[in-house]
């Protein structure tokens, strides 16, 4: 192994996972661990592999982040950086960069990863970028080494709650640009939504803890326009669902941020016109055009 080259271990093998695999492992040395079998993947011992670690990659949704990193957090090395790109929430409302400081703490050094990182564009070789919080210098070092000969750019952030929430609510936003494509409401509607959305996300990032301005960047509105309007967007698709009244089985996690935020009661949803009207698209899909037409007729005035 070059001295250049890290031990890598990468938690989970779907989308993101495969997607590091192409970007680092002729650099790098790399494991990955997956919970359920999969076929062609060589099982790994967990344990074992932690201990050699220089970085984990946890790319697993935001749920099972807790569970693992408890797991995880008696055997990894000193030396070792946990990185999360998960854009959601576990089941107590919590995002990755609050179960890793809950966790972690000052014992293990750990970042934030986000920004736009279509998994397929990657593989395809073509240039992602990302933003990384942290506030230790030393893991922004070693993660642009990790990243050196790849065409993932990245950019530091202090503000970790900042980029964490600008990116999960993102998921939320771009179904409503996917409600608007199904029902042809054409660009200038899109432009009037990007505007919009932005300005909601960064006056709901700041209630979150966020600063002013961060949801500008490639967490928010960089990833924003990215799952807004990408043909394979998940979020996308949702929103077009919706819009054609196919509501069985929508699931994603801009469904489950919703359901969050309400059971937790995380914000008031009243001071934020736009993901209003998401949610109660999502909560009750009859009468869409309407719905839209009333949020219109409330933040301009009646025509």
């Amino acid at each position: 192994m070059s001295e250049k080259a890290f031990r890598v271990l990468v938690l989970g093998y779907g989308e993101m996972g495969h997607a590091m695999g192409h970007l680092l492992a002729d650099s790098h040395d790399l494991s990955f661990w997956d919970c359920q079998a999969v076929s062609g993947l060589k099982p790994v011992d967990l344990g074992q592999a932690a201990r050699q670690s220089d970085f984990v990659l946890f790319c697993i949704p935001a749920n099972p982040h807790r569970e693992m990193a408890v797991r995880l957090a008696p055997l990894l090395p000193p030396r070792c950086i946990c990185l999360s790109i998960a854009k959601g929430l576990d089941e107590h409302g919590h995002t990755a960069a609050q179960i890793f400081s809950e966790v972690f703490g000052q014992r293990q050094s750990y970042g934030l990863l986000y920004g736009p990182m279509i998994s397929e564009e990657i593989r395809a070789g073509r240039y992602g970028f990302a933003q990384l919080a942290c506030s230790d210098s030393r893991v922004l070092q070693e993660a642009l080494r990790l990243f050196a000969h790849t065409k993932l750019y990245i950019r530091h952030s202090t503000d970790a709650a900042g980029i964490s929430w600008a990116v999960i609510l993102k998921n939320v936003y771009a179904m409503l640009f996917g409600v608007a494509d199904e029902l042809e409401l054409g660009d200038n509607t899109r432009g009037f939504l990007a505007v919009q959305a932005v300005r909601e996300l960064d006056a709901i990032v700041q209630y979150m803890g966020g600063k002013a301005g961060t949801s500008y960047h490639l967490a928010g509105l960089g990833d924003l326009i990215t799952t807004a309007t990408s043909a394979g967007s998940h979020h996308h698709e949702l929103g077009r669902r919706l819009a054609r009244g196919q509501t069985q089985g929508i699931s994603g996690e801009g469904i489950h941020t919703l359901e969050m935020v309400d059971k937790y009661k995380l914000l008031d949803d009243s001071a934020y016109p736009l993901y209003r009207l998401i949610h109660d698209i999502v909560r009750q899909p009859q009468g869409i055009p309407g719905k839209i037409h009333a949020y219109l007729e409330s933040a301009f005035g009646p025509k």
